[in-house]
């Protein structure tokens, strides 16, 4: 990646691990599933939901 996404722990972590191309892919992952909920990102909770999701879905947090 080109740039730190956000200045988090989990920013850094993609920054570091993940590609380009990946990032695009949860972009998109992304966009659907704010259009999907109706999700205000005003909302801390929203982001919240994000972030959970943005880890399951670029390093599998969970898995077993």
């Amino acid at each position: 990646m080109a740039f730190q996404p956000f200045p988090t722990d989990l920013g850094r972590r993609v920054y570091a691990q993940i590609c380009g191309i990946c990032w695009s892919d949860w972009l998109r992952t992304q966009q659907q599933l704010i259009n999907h909920y109706a999700l205000n990102l005003r909302d801390p909770q929203a982001k919240e939901f994000l972030f959970a999701n943005m880890d399951q879905f670029l390093f599998g947090a969970g898995r077993a």
